[in-house]
């Protein structure tokens, strides 16, 4: 068994989906980032590649790399899923969204869904958990950015 944890954060700016776990949740503000900035994806991506010890999601995706532009974030983590994760496979995951607004409550089921079919696993491996940053964490509180986090127990 292993474990590993991933973590990330994006500006949230206009003009921009907002992207959670694959899951469009309507906003006027999306994730900035080279690719769709799905910022969950993102912390699953480097929670998976740290528990391997096979570096983070910039190592494999980088953000100069134009090939990643705009890139689908359930894209990536197939590709890690298919070709880094063998010959482990992922026991469970547990994941927390740190964002001031909207609330995620009705969405969770959602993401948890979306990243079960992605991943090919059991919703009932899958913890999402939403919280605001009771308006404190300087952008995160004021509701310019979120974070996302990310652990994984993988297991032969």
């Amino acid at each position: 068994m292993r474990i590993g944890s991933g973590w990330d954060i994006h500006a949230l700016v206009p003009n921009r989906n907002l992207i959670i776990g694959g899951a469009h949740i309507p906003h006027n503000l999306g994730e900035a980032g080279h690719s769709d900035g799905d910022v969950l994806i993102h912390a699953i991506i480097d929670a998976i590649l740290g528990a391997l010890a096979k570096g983070d999601i910039g190592s494999h995706f980088p953000d100069t790399d134009p090939t990643y532009k705009d890139a689908d974030s359930q894209v990536l983590l197939k590709h890690v899923l298919e070709h880094d994760l063998k010959p482990y496979s992922i026991t469970n995951l547990d994941t927390t969204i740190i964002l001031q607004r909207p609330k995620l409550r009705e969405h969770i089921d959602a993401i948890r869904e979306n990243l079960a079919k992605v991943m090919n696993l059991n919703i009932e491996q899958i913890s999402v958990k939403a919280k605001t940053a009771e308006g404190m964490l300087n952008e995160v509180g004021s509701g310019d950015a979120i974070i996302a986090q990310a652990t994984v127990l993988i297991s032969k």
